[in-house]
């Protein structure tokens, strides 16, 4: 990477960022138009309203240009979303908080695709669930680990690749 460049790692309210906080300091030195930044990355975030969103803002010191890298948020904030809940559960293995479809897990390990470590479509969803077990969550009204067993013994096999 060039000298000239500097890159800002921030976690951003998806569509609701602002110059506050760690944006304003990190970016003011350098120079840029930080309302130019924060109005692009809220119009790139809205979709993710609600959640934290990793972005990252590479600037070219020389030029004051910028531009826009915006992450995935983490796999619990988009299976809380999914379930229409605002939090986990303080208690997993005894409280359950909500629930998601099977068809919204497949969506969920897709979109995360390129943070797992995950070969198929089959383990990125047994990744998503291991989470799921750790905020209570349930899939389909069972047990994320249950739903893996299932997975494992090909109950999915059509739904998956």
């Amino acid at each position: 990477m060039s000298a000239d460049l500097v890159t800002v790692d921030l976690l951003v309210d998806g569509g609701n960022a602002s110059s506050g906080g760690a944006m304003g300091p990190a970016l003011g030195p350098l120079g840029v138009n930080i309302k130019g930044i924060v109005d692009e990355i809220n119009s790139k975030t809205k979709a993710y309203s609600g959640m934290k969103v990793p972005v990252k803002v590479t600037v070219n010191k020389k030029t004051r240009g910028f531009e826009i890298e915006i992450g995935i948020p983490p796999a619990s904030a988009l299976v809380l979303k999914a379930a229409g809940i605002s939090k986990g559960s303080g208690t997993p293995n005894t409280e359950i908080v909500g629930n998601i479809t099977f068809s919204q897990l497949i969506e969920i390990a897709k979109s995360k695709w390129t943070d797992l470590t995950a070969s198929s479509t089959k383990t990125a969803c047994k990744e998503i669930l291991g989470t799921m077990v750790t905020i209570g969550v349930t899939c389909e009204e069972k047990d994320p680990r249950d739903v893996q067993k299932e997975i494992d013994a090909g109950k999915y096999d059509e739904l998956l690749d």
